[in-house]
């Protein structure tokens, strides 16, 4: 008995290892990924804009979502409202600080799955020097061979909602909107060394 059961151990933690072995390891492919966000604009519209310069990497599987994990950092500087005084004025103190809080950091804590091609994707937003927990809705579009590179890629979209003032960032509260609606549009190329340990 003794040792059928050390035998069975054995046997699934050789499972457990396998399972966590076929996260892949992939690259942001910002040619083919946006992170955007909307605020209300004293009521009359939804102004929209976009970070260009950001970072990362995530490892997933898409048989075992429980091994995900994402980290991105994004040039507070590469801002885009499509206007530049507009980005002056929010690159400025009153608004992200680029002088002193230059960079965006998102760090993800978990994912859990909730559907067969959805989740949620929890972890840690640091803005303006302060870090607060988040959680994105993802939906997993797909992985596989692209047809013109060759490479291996997998999509994903994802959203959320964070209040701006909840870092800091209260400059023309209420005009300019507090609650910020976020968008990303991901495609990650999978890593040369393609399996995580």
């Amino acid at each position: 008995m003794i040792t059928r059961a050390i035998v069975a151990a054995l046997l699934l933690s050789l499972c457990a290892g396998q399972a966590l072995a076929r996260s892949e390891r992939y690259t942001f492919d910002r040619v083919h990924s946006q992170i955007e966000f909307r605020v209300s604009h004293i009521g009359f519209s939804m102004s929209a804009g976009e970070f260009h310069e950001w970072d990362g990497a995530f490892n997933f599987d898409p048989d075992n979502w429980t091994t995900a994990s994402v980290e991105v950092t994004i040039d507070a500087a590469s801002l885009d409202m499509d206007n530049g005084p507009w980005n002056r004025a929010l690159l400025g103190r009153k608004y992200f600080n680029v002088a002193e809080h230059p960079k965006l950091r998102f760090v993800s804590t978990g994912l859990k799955k909730t559907g067969a091609a959805s989740g949620v994707l929890e972890g840690t937003l640091t803005l303006l020097g302060i870090s607060r927990p988040v959680a994105l809705d993802v939906i997993f579009n797909r992985v596989g061979v692209h047809p013109y590179s060759g490479l291996h890629v997998a999509g994903f979209s994802a959203s959320t909602r964070i209040k701006r003032s909840d870092f800091g960032m209260r400059e023309a509260l209420p005009a300019v909107g507090d609650d910020v609606e976020i968008r990303l549009e991901i495609e990650g190329v999978r890593s040369a060394r393609t399996r995580s340990k």
